[in-house]
């Protein structure tokens, strides 16, 4: 636990221009506070001690505004930037040397039961008020955008922005954008087919009316 202390702390010293001191860093950063107690609760989850796991968990939350639950797995070298309201559910996990932003929630939809949870892959970055939800996957040396809603796994080296969010770069190069120029307009497809129905209707009439002439 003291070596993966260390590490936390050298990651917000290399991560962040602002952190002046390992001490500084110690005593006034909520980010390694919130990760900290957690570690401490974390332990306590898994000898099942779960209402002391809890209490920990929700006084760390109160000092903080930082919410780990006691079951989720942190990686080493976790940098938590301001972290106001970042919500962290029970069966996430999060990789090495990751960085979260304030807002952000690794959350789950209500739907899914077991893992209900995303998993972070290692180097990944997540901005300000993403959300994450399900028990999805997030690939290696990922970046998730600010406000991004992903709801679908993304590969190894991507990064993902909007509302739901899509890949827009991956391994250094961008991915085409959608055309939203020439996407098919659904109503207008509806309305075609509703058209050639009606044409066919109208000759089969037709031709049954011929016919009962005849």
């Amino acid at each position: 636990m003291f070596g993966r202390a260390k590490a936390d702390v050298a990651a917000i010293r290399e991560r962040d221009p602002a952190a002046r001191s390992n001490f500084e860093v110690r005593v006034l950063y909520q980010g390694i506070k919130a990760v900290r107690s957690h570690r401490r609760a974390n332990w306590l989850f898994r000898h099942n001690f779960l209402f002391l796991a809890r209490l920990v968990s929700q006084r760390s939350r109160k000092k903080t505004g930082i919410e780990i639950h006691p079951g989720a797995t942190i990686g080493t070298g976790l940098m938590i930037d301001h972290g106001m309201g970042v919500v962290i559910g029970e069966t996430a996990e999060v990789g090495n040397n990751c960085t979260i932003y304030q807002g952000v929630t690794l959350g789950g939809t209500g739907k899914d039961t077991g893992k209900r949870h995303p998993t972070i892959g290692d180097n990944c970055m997540i901005g300000a008020g993403a959300k994450i939800l399900g028990p999805i996957k997030v690939g290696n040396n990922c970046k998730v955008a600010a406000n991004a809603v992903v709801l679908t796994d993304l590969p190894d080296d991507s990064t993902a922005v909007g509302v739901p969010a899509r890949v827009v770069r991956r391994n250094g190069q961008k991915v085409d954008p959608l055309d939203q120029v020439h996407i098919p307009d659904p109503v207008s497809q509806t309305l075609c087919r509703l058209e050639a129905e009606i044409e066919r209707l109208r000759d089969a009439v037709q031709v049954l009316s011929q016919t009962r002439s005849e």
